[in-house]
């Protein structure tokens, strides 16, 4: 097979890295969810030799991402683990910060659920969740871009979709992760950066 490319990593990667660099000074361990071709393990990865990325994905990605890390051959980027955040398995060894980029939109609300329960459970106390994507604000759209993009998630998975910042904030909270920081990006989009208190809150 070919290595996979896709455009849209070699454009956001230096901004993304801007955010990340200062966040994760302290960090050593970091989970990646849903790594897609692998281009950003290995920039990132490359920029900050102190610590280790370790890629997760879904199975059919897993090739693609390999492909990537071994032309790399950076030392502190482990062979990628096979993760589907509703099913697992999920890496039981705890994590500094845990990065995902343009995955809550194309995952459905359950997994989305998924997703942040995961972290919660992956992520050492006072560690960082840092997601990359679009979002909107009080149920608008922040672009016409944006709004386009939506209708093509739609048409393309019923169950996808670009998600209300609220809602995210509001699942985040209930497995004990809390917004810190909600960042502009280029191109419409955000970094949105949680951290977990150590404490969860009590479902009544």
């Amino acid at each position: 097979m070919d290595k996979p490319n896709a455009p849209s990593c070699e454009r956001n990667r230096d901004p993304i890295l801007a955010v990340l660099q200062p966040r994760l000074a302290a960090a050593r361990r970091v989970l990646e969810i849903g790594s897609g071709t692998g281009q950003h393990a290995v920039h990132f990865a490359a920029a900050m030799p102190w610590l280790q990325w370790q890629c997760s994905d879904r199975a059919e990605n897993l090739p693609g991402i390999a492909m990537w890390l071994d032309d790399a051959a950076l030392a502190n980027t482990p062979a990628a683990l096979q993760l589907d955040v509703a099913t697992g398995p999920w890496p039981t060894p705890s994590f500094d910060a845990v990065f995902s980029a343009n995955t809550l939109h194309i995952m459905g609300w359950p997994e989305v659920q998924a997703f942040f329960a995961g972290v919660s459970r992956v992520l050492a106390d006072g560690g960082l969740l840092v997601v990359y994507g679009p979002f909107n604000y009080g149920g608008e759209y922040t672009s016409d871009s944006n709004r386009a993009f939506d209708a093509w998630l739609l048409a393309r998975d019923p169950r996808s979709a670009i998600r209300d910042a609220e809602a995210v904030d509001a699942l985040a909270a209930s497995v004990g992760l809390v917004l810190e920081e909600d960042l502009a990006m280029p191109a419409n989009n955000r970094c949105r950066v949680w951290r977990k208190t150590g404490t969860t809150p009590t479902r009544g």
